[in-house]
């Protein structure tokens, strides 16, 4: 560990404070040992322990996610297609910590669009789904079981807590990408009740509280497929991960929690299709804006679009463009002024309420 070894400045003598733990310690009572700092070496190890040990609950967590690109080869050649190529399955879950709080490019992004190009999903593939079983779970057939994996990216405390439950809970395993920003930790909205991790929800609707693959406006309640229609919301903003947070705050300062919703997608892939187009016909005539803290050639954006249109095409509305707010394309994830990074941030919202 970096403090295991102190230095002094002025006669650049060592202490190593757990070697003077007691009069008399004999050397080499304690020894500090440096072991290889290697993503893809332990990603591997991990790999191969959730593939021995299926029913266990097997995490491995990047620092940041930025630096999950040195482990690439795992990603590319064994978690994305492993079972493609040898039938095996695995459970692994990858935990990337990825958001902008302006601590610069390497500690921003965890590459999500990366994964989301290798998720094997056909965005104009619409999955049948059989409404009799909304509530219970059962609709979506086998559409997590045709993917190769899964890329979440959740925001509460409950919607984390029922992703690790199902994943350890399924009769099969698909390895799950988790993209979870550090600051929602300790963020004072990011709070659930306990009411969320019980088995039966408030209203007695649904068998076994699950996972919300998208998570729909605060003011909504109606979670049937074809829910009332708004007509006075003008305005639908879409994202996913702690950006809603700020987007929320913003919308309460403007008062414009009438005319403006916002929606949150927790998974990306599976993309939640049926979700999707339950809050097209809540908003019909509404305008839809995804917006992203990631540059327009990052994040989300390119894998939802043609997704959205799919949507749109299925329910006979019109295919209108998916207005962007978010950061402009850029080489480098993010960049390393935080002054920038506070401009670049305040613009993302006022791209987001644009005309409002």
């Amino acid at each position: 560990h970096r403090h295991a070894v102190l230095h002094d400045q002025k006669n650049g003598q060592r202490y190593v404070p757990l070697s003077n733990l007691f009069d008399g310690q004999p050397p080499g009572f304690f020894t500090v040992s440096n072991s290889s700092l290697s993503e893809f070496g332990i990603l591997g190890f991990e790999l191969g322990y959730s593939m021995e040990n299926p029913n266990s609950l097997v995490l491995w967590e990047a620092q940041f996610g930025d630096f999950a690109n040195t482990a690439q080869v795992i990603f590319d050649q064994f978690l994305s297609a492993g079972e493609a190529k040898w039938l095996r399955q695995t459970g692994l879950v990858v935990l990337l910590p990825h958001g902008y709080d302006g601590q610069g490019p390497e500690h921003s992004s965890a590459r999500m669009e990366r994964f989301l190009q290798m998720s094997d999903e056909d965005p104009e593939d619409i999955p049948e789904i059989d409404e009799s079983q909304w509530f219970k779970g059962g609709h979506l057939g086998g559409q997590i079981q045709k993917s190769n994996w899964q890329i979440c990216n959740v925001t509460t405390p409950s919607n984390y807590f029922h992703m690790l439950r199902r994943q350890i809970h399924r009769e099969f395993r698909k390895p799950l990408v988790v993209f979870s920003p550090k600051n929602l930790l300790r963020h004072p909205k990011a709070k659930s009740p306990i009411t969320e991790f019980d088995d039966v929800d408030e209203a007695g609707e649904v068998i076994g509280i699950r996972f919300k693959r998208l998570i729909m406006d605060k003011s909504q309640t109606d979670r049937s497929p074809y829910p009332p229609v708004q007509e006075g919301v003008k305005r639908v903003v879409f994202c996913s991960g702690k950006i809603y947070f700020e987007l929320d705050a913003e919308r309460e300062a403007r008062e414009l929690e009438d005319v403006v919703h916002i929606c949150r997608i927790e998974q990306l892939a599976p993309f939640p299709f049926d979700l999707l187009k339950r809050e097209m016909r809540r908003y019909p005539n509404a305008e839809i804006i995804w917006c992203q803290e990631e540059p327009k050639n990052m994040g989300a954006y390119w894998h939802v679009v043609p997704r959205f249109h799919s949507c749109q095409e299925f329910l006979g509305l019109p295919s209108t463009t998916i207005r962007y707010a978010g950061r402009k394309t850029s080489a480098a994830t993010a960049t390393g002024f935080s002054e920038i990074h506070a401009q670049e941030q305040k613009q993302i919202l006022l791209d987001a309420f644009e005309g409002f």
